[in-house]
């Protein structure tokens, strides 16, 4: 059975940083690629980061680009996604999920709380 298990969320001032971790499991992980969504208060779902399998290609959204890093090791079936120059727009809960154009599983993880305040 598919999971995802996220962590690495907590309370950090803007400007900050902080590394939010995937721990996937029940598929074959190096072989699709991967995804960060977030989910802000009041928000839909949205995608903010990907990976293609090797982790040659990566794509981000325009309001994360140039401040977060998304990267993944298939040895640990983990994805990462660096998070730096935090602002309190970027409060949400965020999500991994497989998929490239749109998320390979209908099953989603608890999420990881990222929270961005002064």
């Amino acid at each position: 059975q598919v999971q995802f298990v996220e962590s690495g969320g907590g309370l950090v001032q803007p400007g900050g940083s902080l590394r939010v971790s995937c721990v996937a499991s029940g598929f074959m992980f190096s072989s699709v690629a991967m995804s960060w969504y977030r989910q802000g208060p009041a928000k839909e779902r949205e995608l903010v980061a990907r990976i293609s399998t090797g982790g040659m290609d990566t794509n981000y959204a325009d309001s994360i680009k140039g401040r977060f890093t998304i990267s993944r090791d298939n040895a640990k079936n983990t994805v990462y996604l660096q998070m730096n120059s935090l602002k309190p727009d970027d409060t949400a809960v965020y999500y991994c999920n497989a998929g490239w154009y749109s998320p390979a599983y209908s099953s989603w993880g608890q999420g990881t709380q990222v929270t961005v305040s002064s």
